[in-house]
């Protein structure tokens, strides 16, 4: 693919906060960087962010996957490791952000292929039942194929993947989904398998990734906490009376409703299960494997990076 121009680096901002080098550089700074910023300050490793409008003294940075202009990428500084946040999914834009951000750099005519780029990505691009990291991923998938793409830049420019299951932690919980996701018995019915890591393991992950990137380089990963969840078993447990009434009080119970024996109603879905498992001959939650649909395999990675992940099992 060639290579734009190289162009004056003088419209670059003059802020020590832009073009100082930092360690990692966020692109798009939403809900993952809320877990990742903190541990950053913790390990005493300098970051930068981006946003489309520069909120939150980020930098204004918004990637056209279509364009071939050079220019908004000068604006935004040195880093050993670039960490993509948003999903892509445009033939060869994959290949333009990696390339024309080390192009940007303008220090010298050689590219800065020591820069790693890590694209977080979604563990939807595979249909199979058992899959791990290795397994093919759907065909039709766009994202996956511009995932695959990022990584064959490698080893030229360092690049991986995490594919990363639910996502889950601070004001984001599963509890307030089952209302949504089985509102009737029917839906429940249809529901099998739940795969999630907290965001607090994500942010563990990519800094693992950042300090032994070489671990890393070329390969796709699968992130969970190593668990398959069970929807019946979920919405059995928890109901629908548990839900919050706004997302700033979390776990408030306030408009669970009780019976006149003072027993607290969680709605249909325990009855609704019971009546399911009845009706297909299950025994005791959760279910199988087997019976849920899709299961992740994310050993790899944890062994790889000698890591176990800190928060599961939904607590």
């Amino acid at each position: 693919m060639p290579l734009p121009s190289q162009r004056s680096t003088k419209t670059r901002r003059n802020s020590t906060s832009f073009t100082m080098a930092v360690d990692i550089l966020i692109l798009g700074a939403g809900w993952t960087s809320t877990f990742l910023i903190p541990l950053c300050d913790e390990r005493s490793l300098t970051y930068a962010s981006t946003t489309r409008d520069g909120r939150n003294s980020t930098i204004p940075f918004q990637f056209d996957p279509n364009s071939q202009d050079l220019e908004p990428y000068k604006i935004l500084p040195d880093a050993a490791t670039v960490l993509i946040t948003f999903p892509i999914q445009t033939t060869g834009a994959s290949e333009r952000l990696v390339k024309f951000y080390a192009a940007s750099r303008g220090k010298s005519d050689r590219l800065h292929t020591s820069i790693r780029s890590i694209q977080l990505g979604s563990t939807g691009i595979w249909d199979h039942k058992w899959y791990d990291r290795h397994s093919p991923i759907a065909e039709s998938s766009l994202r996956g194929a511009a995932e695959a793409e990022l990584l064959a830049l490698s080893p030229e420019f360092p690049t991986t993947v995490l594919n990363l299951a639910g996502l889950w932690g601070n004001l984001r919980s599963m509890r307030k989904f089952v209302g949504k996701v089985a509102p009737t018995k029917e839906a429940l019915k249809n529901k099998g398998s739940l795969h999630m890591i907290h965001g607090l393991d994500v942010a563990r992950a990519i800094l693992a990734v950042h300090a032994e990137f070489s671990k890393a380089r070329g390969q796709r990963w699968i992130i969970t906490d190593g668990r398959v969840y069970d929807w019946w078993d979920l919405a059995s447990a928890w109901g629908t009376a548990c839900v919050p009434p706004n997302d700033e009080i979390p776990g408030n119970q306030s408009n669970a409703v009780f019976t006149s024996e003072g027993v607290e109603d969680r709605g249909p879905h325990a009855r609704w299960v019971r009546e399911l498992m009845q009706e297909f001959g299950v025994r005791a939650l959760p279910r199988n494997v087997e019976a849920l649909g899709r299961a992740f395999d994310s050993r790899d990675f944890w062994s790889t990076f000698e890591l176990s992940p800190i928060k599961a099992r939904l607590d």
